[in-house]
């Protein structure tokens, strides 16, 4: 007889009558519906999303191995228990506490026997043999589930390193982290989280250097090729601007650290603009806008100027050149005609032809926005403006 059987959790299932489990196992697709929903609403509450080849594989295999298990108490559960091995392992790996794939699997217990009474599967005194080898089943998982967890954690070597990378990979998530993975990541770093932090994105490879040299709890990792500096601010904030000096680096916005992939993505955006010297993204946020998503602004610019297309080269570079310095000087003559260094009625000249070219929608705010877009991709700097008074 196999070690691993409900059987071997609950004896009393050897004359459980063939019935019970022939019904268990008709009602599989409803139970795994309603387990689901719960595992589903338990991460939810974790922040964790719930992906397909993870929980909720581990979810419909403990379902199928017990329905299985029911009518075949002697069958083998060694398929389910390798699967939550596999899931305590990715536990780990992904940051989290091992103690959350726990309360999952009681919870999902609770949720199978309460589908059990309300289906009447089997009379109450065998009901509650089923009870018992379902409750022994969910610890044994639970066992199994840490046996991988510590597993993978004998395995990483209390390599810090990874560590820091898996915490920097959770802040810069797309779906902000829960608080208790966030916790628990940061625990495995050793790093205390702050309220803010700011993310710089550096050239080279030298991360645990940068990150002794910043010092203020600064932690680093190579991330895609560049030194992802995550440091809490303001405290780090000025030591790592003066890390910085004589490298190629972006720093992003000090932001709450839950919002962390802000800072991330922007310090990210603002090291591949290949800028020389460190961008303080806070500075360049139109030019970091306009470059998100790589022709976009192409686009906009082809069809908001495209009243200009068919003027010859030097007629469509003047109008462009005025226009923009008229949308930069809100519309007021005599201080585009100072910024063009020309005279104000040559100004108003190529204004009516303007406005013979884009008619009424000149005056519209948001073809000016589009005008100042598309003007502004092509190559003329925005001007930055000053930071706000704080």
């Amino acid at each position: 007889m196999t070690k691993d059987a409900l059987l071997d959790l609950e004896p009393g299932l050897a004359r459980l009558p063939p019935e019970a489990g022939t019904r268990l196992r008709v009602l599989r697709p409803e139970l795994h519906a309603r387990v689901l929903e719960t595992v589903r609403a338990v991460f939810a509450a974790q922040g964790r999303p719930v992906t397909g080849r993870n929980v909720e594989w581990g979810v419909r295999t403990a379902v199928d191995a017990f329905a299985d298990g029911v009518a075949d108490p002697s069958r083998p559960m060694g398929p389910s228990r390798a699967v939550f091995h596999a899931l305590g392992r990715t536990e780990f790996d992904e940051g989290y506490r091992v103690d959350a794939l726990r309360a999952v699997l009681t919870l999902g217990a609770r949720e199978i026997w309460a589908f059990l009474t309300a289906h009447e599967v089997a009379p109450p005194a065998d009901l509650y043999l089923i009870a018992g080898a379902l409750f022994g089943y969910a610890d044994s998982l639970a066992g199994v589930a840490a046996e991988g967890y510590l597993a993978a954690q004998r395995e990483s070597g209390h390599d810090w390193a990874l560590a820091r990378r898996r915490l920097i990979t959770l802040l810069a998530q797309a779906d902000p982290p829960g608080e208790a993975a966030l916790h628990a990541a940061a625990d495995a770093a050793r790093w205390p989280l702050p309220e803010t932090v700011a993310v710089a994105s550096v050239e080279g490879t030298d991360a645990d250097h940068l990150a002794r040299v910043v010092g203020a709890g600064a932690v680093a990792a190579v991330i895609e090729d560049a030194v992802r500096v995550v440091v809490p601010s303001p405290p780090g904030l000025d030591l790592l601007k003066r890390s910085l000096a004589g490298r190629r680096a972006a720093l992003g916005p000090v932001v709450e650290t839950a919002r962390a992939r802000l800072s991330y993505r922007l310090s990210q955006r603002g090291l591949a603009a290949g800028r020389p010297g460190v961008t303080e993204c806070d500075a360049h946020l139109v030019p970091l806008l306009l470059g998100w998503e790589p022709g976009l602004a192409d686009h906009l610019a082809a069809w908001a100027l495209a009243p200009l297309d068919g003027l010859r080269p030097a007629a469509r570079a003047t109008l462009e050149t005025t226009l923009l310095a008229w949308l930069r000087e809100q519309g007021q003559v005599v201080p585009t005609a100072a910024a063009l260094h020309t005279h104000p009625q040559t100004v108003r000249y190529r204004l009516r032809r303007l406005r013979e070219l884009f008619g009424d929608a000149l005056d519209e705010p948001d073809t000016r926005l589009s005008l100042w877009i598309g003007l502004t991709s092509r190559g003329n700097p925005p001007r930055q403006a000053s930071p706000p008074v704080r």
